[in-house]
C-alpha cells in the first residue's frame, strides 16, 4: 500500500520538532455544486525545526510518533515571505 501524502500550510511551529499543518480539501457540494472547502489540521514531525509559519510543505504518513502525531514533513515546497 502506498504511503499517503498531503500538501498544506504550516499554521503553528511553537512546539519542539513538531509543526501543525493545515490541509485544505476543496470539492463541489453534492447537491448545489458550489465549491466547498474543508480544512483539517495534522501534527507533523519536523526533526530540524526548519519549518516556519506560512511555509507550504508536503507531509507523509508515518508510524505513530506520539499520541496525536502520525505525519512527518517530507519537504518544504515554498518558504513564507515573513522572516
Amino acid at each position: 500500500m502506498a504511503t499517503k501524502e498531503r500538501v498544506g500550510t504550516v499554521v503553528s511551529d511553537k512546539m519542539d520538532k513538531t509543526v501543525v499543518v493545515a490541509v485544505e480539501n476543496r470539492f463541489p457540494h453534492p447537491i448545489y455544486q458550489k465549491t466547498v472547502s474543508r480544512t483539517k489540521r495534522y501534527k507533523a514531525h519536523d526533526e530540524e525545526n526548519a519549518c516556519k509559519v506560512g511555509d507550504r510543505v508536503r507531509i507523509t504518513e508515518t508510524r505513530p510518533l506520539s499520541r496525536t502525531k502520525r505525519w512527518a514533513v517530507a519537504e518544504v515546497l515554498t518558504n513564507s515571505s515573513a522572516s
